[in-house]
C-alpha cells in the first residue's frame, strides 16, 4: 500500500492550503457575525459563503470529491478532505464538497435518469441549489434502516407519501430544492427489498418543514429539520432506480460519505491540536509554560498519535475502495465512521481543558466543534451500528491457518 500523494494531489493540496489561509479562515469571523445577527430561526446564507464559492471555482477547487469532474480517486481526495476539515463549516461548501449534497450528487450520477440528472444533478454540481436526504424518523429506531416506516404507495402513475422525518440536514437552507426520501414501497417484500428512494421537490404540496433542531444549542445555517409528508404526490418517474432498491442505492451513497466524514474529522482534530499547542505555549501556570506541565505534554502526545492513527485508517479504507471496491472495504469504512468522530471529540476535549473557561465559550471554535462531532457519533449511523458491522465481518471471515493453529494450542 502506497499512501503518498500523487503530483496532481500535491498540487491540489498546495492550492487548497493557500485558499484556506488566504480566504476561508479569514472569512470565519464574518460568517459567524452574520449568523449571530440573523438569529437561530433565520437560515439565510451569509454572503461571504457565495464569495468563497466564486473564489474556489476561479482557483479550480470545485467538486474535488467527484471523480468524473476532478479525476481524483478516494485516496487522492483523502488529504484534501482533511484540509477542508480545518474549517468544517465553510471549506466543504465553499468547494462544493459538503454533505449531504456530495452524497446526493453521487447517487444521482449512479442511478439517476437523464431527465433526473438534467433537472437535479447539474444544478447541484453547479452549486446553485442544495438537497437533503430524508431517511431518519422520530417514531422508529432509524439506526436499523429496515424500521423506516414512511409509506410510499403506488396510485396509478403517481406515488403518494405519508410519514414524518427528522434530523434532515440541509432542508432549512433557502437554496434547498430537493429531498431524496427513503420510504417503504412494499411491506410484504423481503426486508431489504421493501424500501425505495423517491425524489420529492421541497415545494411539493403536503411537504411541511416543521422546525430545525439545534445541535447542543447551536442552530446550524443549513438546519437539521423535522418534516411531515401528508398525501404528498409525485410521479412514479421520480423514483431513483428500481422499486425496492433503496437499501442498495443508499449503501452506494453512504460509504463514500462516511469516508469523507472521517477525513474531515482528522482535519478538525488537527485544528484542535494546533489550538491546544498554541495555548500550551502561550500560557504560564505554576511557574512555567503549560507546555512544560507533564499532563499537558501527555495530552499533546496522545492527540498526535491518535490523529495519525485515524489518518492511516482513512487512507487504508480509501485505498481499499479504490483497489477492490466498496464491498471489500465495508469493515474498514465502518471502522472509519466509528473511530474518527470519537477521536476528534477526544482531541477537542483535551484542547477545551487546556483552554479552561475560554474553551467552553464562543471565543474559540472548540465548543461548537465538540458539539458537532459528538453529534456525528450518532449521525449517519451511531458508533454501535458501525462497530457491529466490524464485528460481524470479523466473525464471518474464515480464520487464517495461523489463527487456526494458534487457537488449538
Amino acid at each position: 500500500m502506497d499512501f503518498a500523494m500523487s503530483a496532481t494531489t500535491a498540487d491540489y493540496h498546495r492550492r487548497l492550503s493557500t485558499f484556506l489561509i488566504e480566504h476561508v479562515l479569514p472569512a470565519e469571523t464574518e460568517y459567524d457575525r452574520f449568523r449571530a445577527a440573523a438569529g437561530p430561526d433565520d437560515h439565510t446564507v451569509p454572503p461571504v459563503l457565495e464569495h468563497l464559492k466564486t473564489a474556489a471555482r476561479a482557483d479550480g477547487l470545485w467538486n474535488l470529491f467527484f471523480t468524473p469532474a476532478s479525476g481524483l480517486s478516494n485516496l487522492d481526495y483523502a488529504p484534501l478532505a482533511e484540509l477542508t476539515g480545518w474549517s468544517v463549516e465553510l471549506a466543504p461548501e465553499a468547494t462544493n464538497c459538503s454533505a449531504p449534497d456530495s452524497g446526493i450528487i453521487e447517487i444521482l450520477h449512479l442511478f439517476g435518469t437523464a431527465e433526473q440528472q438534467e433537472r437535479w444533478l447539474n444544478p447541484l454540481l453547479d452549486g446553485t441549489i442544495r438537497a437533503a436526504f430524508a431517511m431518519t424518523e422520530p417514531a422508529v429506531a432509524s439506526s436499523d434502516a429496515r424500521n423506516i416506516a414512511t409509506a410510499i404507495a403506488r396510485d396509478g402513475t403517481d406515488y403518494v407519501l405519508n410519514g414524518r422525518k427528522w434530523w434532515i440536514s440541509g432542508a432549512a437552507d433557502p437554496r434547498c430544492r430537493l429531498l431524496v426520501v427513503m420510504g417503504r414501497t412494499d411491506p410484504e417484500a423481503a426486508q431489504h427489498r421493501q424500501h425505495s428512494l423517491v425524489l420529492v421537490p421541497l415545494d411539493t404540496p403536503g411537504v411541511t418543514v416543521l422546525r430545525s433542531l439545534p445541535v447542543f444549542g447551536w442552530q446550524h445555517q443549513q438546519g437539521h429539520c423535522e418534516i411531515t409528508f401528508d398525501d404528498v404526490r409525485v410521479p412514479v418517474s421520480n423514483r431513483l432506480g428500481e422499486e425496492g432498491a433503496g437499501f442498495a442505492m443508499m449503501q452506494a451513497w453512504a460509504d463514500p460519505g462516511r469516508l469523507h466524514h472521517g477525513m474531515r474529522c482528522v482535519g478538525v482534530a488537527e485544528r484542535a491540536l494546533a489550538l491546544l499547542v498554541d495555548r500550551a505555549r502561550s500560557r504560564t501556570a505554576f511557574g512555567g509554560p503549560l507546555a512544560e506541565q507533564g499532563v499537558v505534554a501527555q495530552s499533546i502526545a496522545q492527540s498526535r498519535t491518535e490523529i495519525d492513527q485515524a489518518r492511516l485508517l482513512c487512507e487504508k479504507a480509501a485505498w481499499t475502495v479504490d483497489q477492490h471496491g466498496g464491498k471489500a472495504a465495508r469493515s474498514l469504512v465502518a471502522q472509519v465512521k466509528a473511530v474518527t468522530p470519537k477521536m476528534a471529540c477526544t482531541v477537542i476535549d483535551r484542547a477545551i481543558q487546556v483552554h479552561g473557561a475560554a474553551g467552553i465559550g464562543d471565543d474559540t471554535p472548540l465548543a461548537k466543534l465538540y458539539g458537532l462531532h459528538r453529534a456525528m457519533r450518532i449521525f449517519d449511523g451511531p458508533d454501535e451500528v458501525h462497530e457491529r458491522t466490524v464485528a460481524r465481518v470479523e466473525i464471518d471471515t474464515a480464520p487464517s491457518p495461523l489463527a487456526v493453529a494458534a487457537t488449538r494450542h
